[in-house]
């Protein structure tokens, strides 16, 4: 055999054994350490987490609970503008409803709304109604209680009464149209809407009650 060509292979087979040398086990070892947990790294991972859904998990509860609060009154107060808008367009008698029987009164309105709060009717002759918009879903929550929910009658000007009253509502002393509060929540639970000059539609920030409702 030619010593040229042995020579070669011989330096192939060396090169090729010295990208083969093995990984001493020390640093075996130390590259598979790296790649995985301790379990103290995992222990103090869980502990971290579980710290993490104690303190977020009661947050995000509050926050559900006062969206939903917010929610409630929001849908009371689209009520209380439908019913505006449908008086002034239709130039008639539209009611928006108590969720007291007593309150909404016994005549043709009043008694199509029954005990149905923020549900709208609108007078279509003169003992006929019609539903404008039923009482709405978010008052059927558990948590959200109605305190109260005034009747409002408004006529073709779009200026809004109690039932029988000749004053607008809300120009006197009492001009909360509706409150409500959740059971849910021990702090900013209740929320009130106003009504001034038998118009001027106003939600207020929350506030703390002591009971609900």
């Amino acid at each position: 055999m030619d010593p040229g060509v042995g020579g070669n292979v011989n330096r192939m087979d060396f090169g090729k054994l010295a990208k083969r040398r093995p990984v001493p086990r020390g640093k075996q070892a130390s590259v598979q350490r790296e790649q995985g947990f301790t379990m103290v790294e995992l222990v103090i991972t869980m502990v971290v987490a579980a710290i993490l859904f104690a303190v977020a998990i009661p947050n995000f509860s509050n926050l559900i609970n006062s969206n939903r609060l917010t929610t409630g009154a929001n849908a009371l107060i689209g009520a209380l503008n439908t019913a505006r808008m449908e008086a002034i367009k239709r130039n008639g008698s539209v009611q928006f409803c108590s969720n007291l029987a007593s309150t909404n009164t016994t005549d043709t309105l009043g008694s199509a709304c029954a005990t149905n709060a923020g549900a709208v009717f609108v007078l279509t002759g003169t003992t006929t109604t019609s539903t404008l918009l039923a009482a709405p879903a978010a008052l059927s929550i558990p948590s959200i209680q109605v305190r109260s929910v005034a009747a409002i009658r408004f006529n073709g000007t779009g200026v809004g009464y109690a039932p029988g009253s000749t004053t607008p509502f809300g120009s006197g002393t009492g001009n909360t149209v509706v409150e409500l509060c959740s059971t849910a929540l021990k702090t900013n639970n209740d929320i009130q809407v106003t009504m001034a000059t038998g118009s001027i539609i106003t939600s207020l920030p929350p506030t703390t009650v002591a009971s609900c409702p």
